[in-house]
């Protein structure tokens, strides 16, 4: 057990814990984020992805270590009730998500392009949610949200 300190979602947060444990683990176990979500556990489908910086990585995966004095971002973060993200009310305006559970690791895949590239394509888009799988078909309404929040974003 070793002590590791990382900014969570703007606050500063210290965990004693294995620093090999997974981030994921830490989020959900100790600190009770239940917004990233485990599905594969192997990197493979996105359901778990939390903002590192600005990059989207996979909180499954990730060690605890590598977050040591750096900004994590859970699809908490983003937004509240009161004040929710753009691409929050763009989700909810175009009805992108049916089930739910991918969904807050698709917002986190589509802030982290957002943070990178402000004015994406259909095609940006897509590529940036390619490492996220979602079995219930919205894909397109998905697109159609993070492209409707960028342009909120802009108009800003």
């Amino acid at each position: 057990m070793s002590s590791v300190r990382f900014r969570l979602n703007g606050v500063e947060t210290e965990v004693d814990a294995d620093p090999d444990s997974t981030l994921l683990g830490i989020l959900r176990g100790t600190l009770e984020m239940t917004g990233p979500h485990f599905g594969c556990g192997a990197n493979e489908c996105g359901a778990c992805h939390v903002l590192v910086g600005n990059h989207a990585v996979a909180a499954c995966d990730t060690p605890l270590w590598s977050v040591a004095d750096k900004d994590v971002i859970t699809v908490e973060g983003l937004g509240s009730a009161q004040a929710p993200h753009p691409l929050q009310r763009a989700f909810i305006a175009e009805q992108a998500m049916q089930c739910g559970y991918c969904v807050s690791g698709i917002l986190i895949s589509a802030a982290a392009l957002l943070q990178q590239n402000p004015t994406p394509t259909s095609g940006d888009v897509k590529a940036a949610l390619d490492r996220n799988l979602c079995r219930c078909g919205s894909h397109n309404r998905m697109v159609r949200a993070v492209l409707r929040a960028a342009a909120e974003m802009a108009a800003r």
